[in-house]
C-alpha cells in the first residue's frame, strides 16, 4: 500500500466511518439471527418467523436504499444522509430495549412493522449508502476504495471477538455497544472536514449531479438488468444462508449452545481480520487479473462454501469452511463497485450500486427469505444448502457468459491492468 495514503485527510475520515459503522453493525448484526432463534438467550422464533420478519426488513430496506441512492447522487459529497444514517445507529439500544424485543414477544406483526421502519435507516440500508459514499470520496480524492473499506472489515472484526462474549452474558449488551459506536461516528459526520483535502487529478468536490430523468433512467438500462439477476441468483442466496441459516447450524454443531456461541464470535471475528487485509490486497490483484475475473473467482468461492457446509458436519471442518467467506466478499463487494463505474456513468454510482446491488439483493431477500425458512424447517439445514450452492453455481455459469470484458461498454472509469499500463507507459519512453 502506498504510504502517502495515511497522510490523505479524505482517506482517514472515509475509513474511520467505515470502521465505526461495520463495528456498531457487527456488534449485533453477527448473533442477530441467534437472538432471534435462541430460546435460552433470545426470542425463540421458528424459521418462518425468521424468514418473515428478514423479508419485510428486505422490503423496507429496498424502499429506503433507493431513496438514499437518488437523495445522495444529487448531494453528490455532502453528509446529510450520513448524519440520518449515523442517529439512527446512536438510538439502536433505547429502540430494541424499549419498542422492539417487547413487541416481537407479545405482538409479533407490530414488531417486523417497527423493525421495518427503524433498522433500514441506520443499518440495513446505511450500509450500501456508506459504501457509496466512500467509493465516491475515493475517486475524488485519490485513494483505493479497498483500502477504506479493509477498516470497516478491521472494524466489524473487532465488535465480532467481543460480541460472542458479551452475547452469552447479556445480548442487550451487544446493542448497546451498537449505540455507542453510532454515537462516535455522528460525531465523526459532523466534525471532520475534509474542505482542505487536494483533489485527485480531473475530479472535483462539486461534480455535475445527475437530473431526476437520468437516475430514473437507469432501469431502462438492460446491462443494469443483467447486474440485478446476477445479484438476486448469486448474492441474496449467499446471504439467505449466511445471515438467515448459518449461525444457527454452526452453533449447533457443539455439545452446549454457548460454547458454540462464543466459538462463532471468535471465529467470526477471526474471519472478518482475514477479510479486512484480503479487502486491501484485492484491488491489487484487480490490477492484474481484471474487473470482471474477479468477479467471477467471487461467485466461484462463494458456491464452494455453501457446498461444504452442506457437505462437512464436523465443527472444524465447518469452522474452515467459513472463512471462505473472507475471500469471497472482498472479490465479489469490491468486483462489483468497480465493475459498476467501469460499465456505467460514475454520476449515478450511488443509484447504480444501490439499485443493481444492494437492492437487487433486497428484492431478492423479500421473495425468498420466508419460503427458505419453511424449506429449513422442513428439511433441514444441509439438504437446503445443497439447494442453494446448486443456484449459486448456476448463476456463475451464467455469468461468465453474460458480463462484459473491462474494455467493452466503458461508460464510467476505464480500467487498465498493470501490464497494459506498465507496456503503454514503455512505448512511450
Amino acid at each position: 500500500m502506498n504510504k502517502a495514503v495515511f497522510r490523505n485527510g479524505a482517506y482517514q475520515q472515509s475509513s474511520a466511518t467505515l470502521m465505526l459503522f461495520f463495528a456498531s453493525w457487527g456488534i449485533w448484526w453477527s448473533f442477530f439471527q441467534i437472538w432471534l432463534t435462541s430460546d435460552d438467550a433470545g426470542l425463540g422464533l421458528n424459521g418462518a418467523q425468521v424468514g418473515t420478519l428478514y423479508s419485510a426488513n428486505s422490503m423496507a430496506t429496498l424502499v429506503v436504499m433507493f431513496l438514499y441512492g437518488t437523495i445522495q447522487d444529487k448531494l453528490a459529497l455532502k453528509r446529510h444522509l450520513m448524519i440520518v444514517a449515523s442517529v439512527g445507529m446512536a438510538c439502536l439500544a433505547p429502540f430494541v430495549l424499549l419498542v422492539y424485543k417487547p413487541l416481537l414477544e407479545h405482538a409479533f406483526g407490530l414488531g417486523v412493522v417497527a423493525g421495518m421502519i427503524f433498522l433500514p435507516v441506520g443499518f440495513t440500508a446505511a450500509a450500501g449508502l456508506l459504501e457509496a459514499f466512500s467509493e465516491r470520496m475515493s475517486r475524488t480524492y485519490g485513494f483505493e476504495y479497498g483500502q477504506a473499506r479493509g477498516w470497516g472489515s478491521l472494524g466489524y472484526a473487532i465488535a465480532a471477538l467481543f460480541a460472542g462474549f458479551l452475547f452469552t452474558v447479556n445480548p442487550m449488551f451487544n446493542f448497546i455497544g451498537g449505540s455507542v459506536l453510532g454515537v462516535i461516528c455522528l460525531l465523526v459526520q459532523v466534525f471532520w472536514k475534509t474542505d482542505g483535502v487536494p483533489l485527485a487529478p480531473g475530479h472535483t468536490d462539486h461534480p455535475a449531479t445527475p437530473s431526476l430523468r437520468e437516475i430514473a433512467g437507469v432501469l431502462k438500462m438492460p446491462s443494469l438488468w443483467q447486474i440485478i439477476v446476477f445479484v438476486i441468483f448469486s448474492w441474496t442466496f449467499y446471504n439467505l444462508y449466511d445471515q438467515q441459516m448459518f449461525p444457527d447450524f454452526y452453533t449447533d454443531l457443539f455439545a452446549s449452545k454457548t460454547t458454540g456461541e462464543r466459538t462463532y464470535g471468535v471465529l467470526n471475528s477471526i474471519q472478518v481480520f482475514v477479510e479486512a487485509g484480503m479487502m486491501m490486497l484485492v484491488p491489487i490483484l484487480m490490477r492484474k487479473v481484471g474487473v470482471r475475473n474477479i468477479l467471477l473467482a467471487g461467485v466461484a468461492v462463494m458456491a464452494v462454501r455453501i457446498f461444504g457446509s452442506a457437505v462437512f458436519s464436523d465443527p472444524i471442518a465447518v469452522s474452515v469452511v467459513k472463512m471462505f467467506h473472507s475471500i469471497e466478499v472482498p472479490l465479489f463487494i469490491l468486483g462489483i463497485f468497480r465493475y459498476i463505474t467501469l460499465h456505467f456513468p460514475s454520476n449515478l454510482s450511488a443509484t447504480l450500486y444501490l439499485v443493481g446491488f444492494e437492492v437487487s439483493a433486497q428484492v431478492g431477500n423479500v421473495v425468498l427469505a420466508r419460503p427458505f425458512g419453511s424449506l429449513r424447517d422442513a428439511i433441514g439445514y444441509q439438504p437446503t444448502f445443497y439447494v442453494i450452492s446448486g443456484v449459486v453455481a448456476l448463476a456463475g455459469v451464467w455469468a461468465f457468459f453474460a458480463l462484459k470484458r473491462d474494455d467493452q461498454q466503458v461508460a464510467g472509469d476505464p480500467f487498465v491492468r498493470d501490464p497494459l499500463r506498465r507496456r503503454a507507459a514503455a512505448a512511450v519512453e
